[in-house]
Order: C-alpha cells, then sequence, then structure tokens
C-alpha cells in the first residue's frame, strides 16, 4: 500500500484511473461517506502494485510507501532507476515484520453497540481498555459498567480486556481526589481491595490506571500504591498496565507526579498519552508533533525497558476560532470528522513536515475563521514508524469509538499484531 497526496483539480475518478482502483474502494478504505475530495488529502491506496507517474523516481515511492530504497530495489531487481518511465508497475515490498502489541481505549456504551465495534478492532489489538471505573474519596468504586458483553467478545477475539480506574470526576481529573485516596491508608487500601475484587469478578486481565494530574507531594505514595496492586493481581495472573502523560525531562513541575523510574519497575505496560502537546485551551498547534513525541520516548527509555513502552496517539484533533483567545476554547474533533470539515468548507489541507501533521483553516457560516490540527494517515504513519526505530514493545491510540478506518491498514503494513 502507499499513499496518494491529492492535488489541486484532482478528483476520486482521476486518483482511481491513475493506479487502476475502484473509487468504492478508495472510499472504504479512507472511510468516505462522499466523492468529494480536497488538494492536501492524503488518500490510502491498498494496492501491493505502484503504477509510475510522470515524474516519479525510486525515492519518492519509496516515500510514499514507506519503505526504504533498499527494500524497494529488492522487491524490483529488473527496475532501471535511472529510466522510471510513466505505467511501470512497481512492487511495493511486504515490511509487516515487526512484532508489537497495540493497546486501545474503548469508552463503554452499549452491549450492541460494544460487541460490533470490539469485533472491528480486536483482530488489530492485543489489549482493549474498557473505560471507565470511577472511585470516591473512600476508595467505594462508584459505577457499574454494563461491561460483561466487552469483556467476552474482547476475549473471544483474542485479545486482553483491561478494567480502566480513573480519577476523573463529572469536571475535571481531580488531582484531590488522588492525593486524598493515596493519602488515607484506609481509603488507599479500600480502593485496592475494589479494583482487584472487579477485576476478577467480572473476567478482566487487568487493569489500566489512569490517575491524571497526580502532584509531586504525592509522587513515592503514587508509585507504592502500583506496587501494592500489582503485588494483589499478580497471584490472579492479572496485568497491571498505566497511562502516563508525556514526560520530556524531570524539569516539568507539574508532570513531577509521575517517577518513570519507579512505575517503570513495577507495571507491565506503561502508555504514554504522546499528544495534547497542544489542547483546547492552548494556542493553534500539532496536537502529537513528532519532535516531542521522539523527546518524550527518549526521555522515556533512558527509565523504563523499552519492553513495558506503548505510545498512544490521538484519533482527534482540535478546531481552534481564531484569533486565539482565553474565551476561545478549542473544541476536539475526530480525525475523520476533520477531514469532512476540510470537504464540507473546501479548504486546502497543509502539512508540517517539521511536526509531521496536517492542518486547515477556513471560514464557518457565521464568518469565523478556523484553523484545524488534527492526524491523517500520513502522519499516523510516520509516528507508527517511531515503534520499529526505537523498538519500543508496541503503539495504541485514544480512542477507537472516534474511529480511525486507515488504522487497521497502517497497522497490518508494519507490524505483527501480539494476540492472547
Amino acid at each position: 500500500m502507499f499513499i496518494h497526496e491529492v492535488q489541486t483539480g484532482e478528483s476520486l475518478f482521476i486518483v482511481s484511473n491513475k493506479y487502476e482502483i475502484p473509487i468504492d474502494e478508495i472510499r472504504l478504505v479512507n472511510g468516505l461517506d462522499q466523492a468529494s475530495i480536497v488538494p492536501g488529502q492524503s488518500l490510502l491506496i491498498p494496492l501491493n502494485t505502484y503504477i509510475v507517474q510522470p515524474g516519479d523516481t525510486l525515492f519518492t515511492i519509496a516515500k510514499r510507501a514507506f519503505v526504504t530504497l533498499e527494500q524497494l530495489r529488492a522487491a524490483n531487481p529488473a527496475v532501471n532507476t535511472a529510466a522510471m518511465q510513466p505505467g511501470r508497475r512497481i512492487t511495493i515490498p511486504d515490511i509487516a515484520d515487526y512484532p508489537v502489541s497495540v493497546l486501545s481505549y474503548y469508552v463503554i456504551r452499549s452491549p450492541e453497540l460494544d460487541q460490533d465495534i470490539i469485533r472491528e478492532y480486536a483482530p488489530y489489538s492485543t489489549y482493549i481498555s474498557l473505560f471507565g471505573y470511577h472511585f470516591s474519596e473512600n476508595g467505594d468504586i462508584l459505577n457499574d459498567l454494563n461491561d460483561l458483553t466487552a469483556i467476552e467478545t474482547t476475549w473471544r477475539r483474542r485479545s486482553t480486556p483491561l478494567a480502566t480506574i480513573t480519577n476523573l470526576t463529572p469536571e475535571e481529573f481531580s488531582p484531590e481526589l488522588a492525593q486524598e485516596v493515596l493519602n488515607n491508608p484506609t481509603a488507599r487500601g479500600n480502593l485496592l481491595n475494589n479494583i482487584v475484587y472487579l477485576a476478577t469478578t467480572k473476567g478482566y486481565g487487568g487493569v489500566n490506571i489512569d490517575f491524571e494530574r497526580v502532584r509531586a507531594e504525592d509522587r513515592d505514595l503514587f508509585t507504592g500504591f502500583l506496587r501494592e496492586l500489582r503485588d494483589r493481581l499478580r497471584p490472579s495472573g492479572l496485568l497491571l498496565t498505566i497511562a502516563v502523560p508525556a514526560k520530556t525531562s524531570e524539569d516539568i513541575p507539574w508532570l513531577a507526579g509521575y517517577d518513570f523510574g519507579g512505575i517503570g519497575s513495577v507495571v507491565d505496560i506503561m502508555f504514554i498519552m504522546a499528544y495534547d502537546f497542544h489542547h483546547a485551551g492552548s494556542e493553534p498547534g500539532p496536537v502529537a508533533p513528532i519532535d516531542e513525541m521522539r523527546r518524550t520516548i527518549e526521555f522515556t527509555i533512558s527509565r523504563v525497558p523499552k519492553n513495558k513502552v506503548i505510545i498512544g496517539m490521538p484519533f482527534y484533533g482540535y478546531d481552534w476560532v481564531i484569533p486565539d483567545t482565553q474565551e476561545n476554547v478549542a473544541s476536539a474533533i475526530s480525525n475523520q470528522n476533520a477531514v469532512e470539515t476540510a470537504i464540507r468548507y473546501q479548504a486546502t489541507i497543509h502539512y508540517s513536515n517539521q511536526y509531521e501533521s496536517p492542518f486547515f483553516r477556513y471560514t464557518d457560516q457565521e464568518g469565523n475563521a478556523h484553523e484545524v490540527w488534527f492526524e491523517d494517515v500520513e502522519s499516523m504513519m510516520t509516528k507508527a514508524m517511531l515503534i520499529r526505530e526505537y523498538e519500543l514493545q508496541g503503539l495504541g491510540a485514544w480512542q477507537i469509538t472516534l474511529g480511525f478506518a486507515q488504522g487497521p491498514w497502517i497497522l497490518r503494513k508494519l507490524f505483527i499484531i501480539k494476540k492472547v
């Protein structure tokens, strides 16, 4: 497979003829509900043969197909690279030789929807973390999810279901709640008991801890809590996984509550939330810029074994009204909806090579100017290659209910997915 960037004046009909692929197949693979496309849009073309276009070189073809020149040459030994004739067929080699674990989050909705979506995504997942369970200041679990169908469906599709335990309240992630429980031995013990009971009685394969905004003064208590939980889960053969914010150094005060070295020595898997470098309350910019992702990975693997590290990627972006002000908080938008918005307003999509992230600008019906940053198939492929480059355990996403049609194709292109 390879990526085609839509040029000015192109239609799906033209792209279809270029590569001799049905229009409906392009639409299906790329999640397109309509036949319209816009300049700059990245389209995944799910073919193992590339038809040379005017101006192509072996280098540009390799770049589109996310393979090295050496791999492309080895798959096409008879090709004369000095005379690339348009119309010639080039074989795209299979490079899916790197085994990975894939951890994705899924927000429980209803048994029917849960079953359908998990059936669709479980073949491409090693773990599915079901979101989510909330707790009170005395360590009680506050809600009972209708999650048995989701758990059973996940197991049947040879993936491991994880119970997500979070300090998310109706208002926000609460550092006060985490602090109160961690500092109260009775409440902490109660929460530990409740987590273990929930995971064992419901049939989960493990737990995912998603405590966000943990305070610096609670750093050691948090690591100690994780160690206690691991020791309680291990006799039952249950995994302990965790979601942690992207951290690039120890000099970031609001992330001081996360001792990566200590946490990494305790948990089985660490899911790094390598996104929200720009967010709803910030100025417009890339949600997951590749330079910051690299810095995050390099900091993490200096303290955590590579075989425990999973890099999380966003299935969403943000839509800012500009000029940016404190009152103009951005709206979250799924990657799929971002493309649909660009098509609706016929906005050209631009691509930042510096950040490996797409963006576009448009004006709405009320005359408000907008700037949207999101992820597309090119940016996701580029960032997924970091897993191979740094030899990490795997990758994952928040969250699969947002949808990303090209996601399974990316995984099949680059990796062998580990299963239960």
